[in-house]
């Protein structure tokens, strides 16, 4: 938890370090630069970035999901060094978001998604416990709960009460933009809480739900839960 939190907080030292450096110095790529020029600087974001989570508990999951988002598209490996003053994160196109997993996929298309990252599938698992930090949107899984199947109105994988309880939140038509729901019970915890809600049927990701019915996916899953 701990190495996770100190992670967390120098990827958005990282990130803030970007928007502070003027564009002449946006060529330097050096993870120690501003020992030198601003020793200060990484104290001071990270009390600016803590200061934000006590006030707005979605502020961890925003800063780990642009993260993920950014280096899942432009990095291509499973760990690298995060440097101040880098290009590469300053990228920003609608268009290369069709590289990242649809909130749709199956199984199949997430394992192959990740494959094509160099990533297995324990990377897969272990990466969609990102999802036990933050807020989802209703238009983010509306379609689990309005006309599933020609069977089924809503997904028959949720837990029948959670399912009302959303459905209440996310009407037809909803006026409401801001309406969702936490992705799980501890939302400014990192914990795994996720995975027990999803295996209780309480997730909110139909995509990453589908994790449980691949049988190379699910016992890391089921595992995860038990930890």
């Amino acid at each position: 938890m701990a190495v996770f939190a100190s992670n967390l907080m120098s990827l958005a030292i990282s990130f803030l370090l970007l928007i502070l450096i003027s564009p002449s110095k946006a060529v330097l790529n050096n993870a120690h630069y501003y020992d030198q020029t601003c020793p200060q600087a990484e104290k001071i974001i990270f009390e600016t970035v803590r200061n934000a989570s006590m006030h707005d508990p979605k502020v961890p999951a925003r800063i780990l999901g642009m993260f993920f988002h950014d280096c899942f598209i432009r990095s291509g490996e499973p760990s690298w060094n995060v440097l101040t003053g880098r290009k590469d994160g300053r990228v920003s196109k609608a268009n290369d978001t069709i590289n990242l997993p649809a909130p749709t996929f199956n199984a199949m298309q997430l394992i192959q998604s990740f494959a094509k990252r160099g990533l297995g599938v324990k990377d897969l698992v272990a990466l969609s416990g990102g999802h036990n930090l933050g807020f989802s949107h209703c238009s983010s899984f509306e379609a689990r709960l309005q006309n599933f199947s020609s069977v089924h109105d809503i997904d028959p994988s949720m837990n029948t009460r959670f399912a009302g309880n959303l459905k209440r939140k996310c009407p037809k038509p909803n006026k409401d933009h801001s309406a969702g729901e936490f992705l799980d019970s501890t939302p400014s915890t990192f914990d795994n809480d996720y995975y027990k809600r999803d295996i209780e049927g309480k997730g909110i990701s139909g995509s990453y739900h589908a994790l449980l019915g691949d049988y190379r996916s699910r016992w890391i899953k089921v595992c995860s839960s038990e930890n």
